[in-house]
């Protein structure tokens, strides 16, 4: 964050230096921009739009009376990261996602994390997703985290903070993907001018990496099947992509069960057994069996064939205890612990409510922070305190209190922002990345770029695009 004239705030801004002329990551695609015109790129916006809509790049907005579906928006300016950059941001993420898998290891055998007092055991026993079935149970490879996403913010040309980590089903790959195949049918010309590297190969590395974590009684290739809760599920549009691209069978709880102690799927040949499924489904309901009773989404028994070897669940079942924002706040501590290092890409600060000093410093200012849902995702459930009314602060203060172990809080951050293009030019927003993680006994492999979300409203924070935000194409560049 930066003080302009007569004091105002002024938000790093990717493309622009504060001399006015493009960063250097900017300078081919400004050269090419500021010499195009205007209403073409107002054309090809239209056209990008009409594409999503006709391909149904859509998502599912639950709790929506007005809409069940709607086209997630999609800006033409790309958010570009150099090569540098890049290399500084996947050490970190590739640290941090190292650590998170060694921790879930960890909390699921000899819990010496605990022990040592780095983490607080409470965290983890009144955790809701701990999983005390996991306990002393090995996932094939030694792998929990198989898909992860790390949300990162910025506020300046060398400040990068992590705001949370995804392990439980991270989405928006999808949307990253046909991101940049829109701009690659929109810009051919762009793309020979300037350097950057490729993503489209993501679902044949994820086909790869998840190959790789076959279980033991795997005999020959793998059969890999995407697990998803059917259509009305909001993220059923990449499930469905991603099945597609990577040549693996698309199946519901219905299409799947155990036979001879291995799970399989119908075929028009009969049944088939599959040694991977990468499941859209929580925890709670992938096996009727052995957790909900009333779950029609999962599979009854696939929790006996996963314990007794037979088949790779990912992620982990358990793994959603390293989403939990509480948690979070002793990432730092969590990456020493295993890692012998200190964390290459901080945390942000986070208060922990459930700590009377915390609670009493947030309550004192709650008008300046930003308060999260510990178990909460998609932008609900939280109050962004500078934007909230006098009615929600004094709503959320009685939340706080009445349940404070239920949430944490944070600054305000001065994200930076990148341009959008709208009808009267260029027009600066707040962004965040999502970087996808892929890991594996054969090591980890990070899509160069990600997941750019973008606050579409001006000067809004909230980039989840079910709170209205929306999504641009990430370039890293080539050196």
């Amino acid at each position: 964050m930066l003080r302009g004239k007569g004091g105002r705030i002024s938000f790093f801004d990717e493309m622009t230096s504060q001399e006015g002329g493009p960063r250097s990551p900017y300078r081919e695609y400004c050269d090419w921009f500021y010499a195009e015109d205007s209403q073409r790129i107002q054309h090809k916006t239209q056209q990008a739009e009409a594409l999503f809509r006709t391909t149904g790049i859509t998502f599912n907005v639950y709790g929506d009376a007005d809409a069940d579906e709607r086209l997630i928006p999609f800006d033409v300016v790309p958010r570009i990261i150099s090569a540098s950059e890049w290399r500084r941001l996947s050490r970190g993420i590739e640290q941090r996602v190292r650590a998170l898998n060694a921790f879930l290891y960890d909390i699921y055998h000899r819990q010496e994390i605990l022990r040592a007092g780095r983490v607080p055991t409470r965290l983890i026993a009144r955790n809701d997703a701990f999983l005390p079935m996991m306990m002393g149970l090995d996932p094939p490879g030694g792998i929990y985290t198989h898909i992860s996403g790390t949300d990162i913010v910025r506020t300046g040309a060398n400040e990068f903070y992590v705001l949370e980590d995804n392990a439980r089903t991270p989405s928006g790959v999808s949307y990253m993907l046909e991101n940049r195949e829109t701009m690659l049918q929109m810009f051919p010309e762009l793309f020979a001018k300037v350097a950057v590297r490729e993503v489209g190969d993501y679902p044949i590395n994820l086909l790869k990496s998840l190959s790789a974590c076959a279980p033991p009684k795997c005999g020959g290739t793998p059969t890999v099947a995407v697990l998803t809760p059917g259509i009305h599920n909001s993220a059923y549009y990449e499930h469905s992509f991603l099945a597609d691209h990577m040549g693996a069978e698309l199946v519901e709880g219905h299409d799947l069960r155990v036979v001879d102690g291995r799970v399989q799927m119908r075929t028009t040949q009969g049944y088939k057994a599959i040694d991977v499924v990468y499941r859209r489904v929580d925890d709670d309901f992938l096996d009727p069996l052995n957790f909900r009773p009333d779950s029609m989404l999962g599979v009854p028994g696939i929790w006996d064939v996963y314990r007794g070897g037979a088949i790779t669940i990912a992620n982990a079942p358990g793994t959603g205890i390293a989403d939990d924002k509480a948690l979070y706040s002793y990432m730092p501590d969590i990456i020493e612990f295993y890692t012998g290092e200190k964390a290459l890409l901080p945390n942000v600060p986070t208060w922990r409510c459930s700590e009377p000093e915390h609670l009493r410093e947030v309550l004192d200012r709650l008008p300046e922070l930003v308060v999260k849902e510990v178990h909460g995702s998609g932008g609900y459930g939280m109050l962004v305190g500078p934007a909230a009314s006098k009615k929600e602060l004094a709503a959320f203060r009685a939340k706080l209190e009445a349940n404070p172990g239920n949430y944490i809080a944070q600054p305000t951050l001065s994200l930076s922002t990148v341009p959008i293009f709208t009808k009267k030019g260029l027009a600066p927003r707040h962004v965040d990345l999502r970087p996808f993680v892929l890991m594996s006994p054969q090591g980890i492999t990070i899509t160069p770029g990600g997941l750019t979300r973008v606050a579409m409203t001006s000067g809004s924070l909230v980039v989840n695009s079910s709170q209205g935000g929306g999504t641009k194409d990430t370039w890293v560049l080539e050196d």
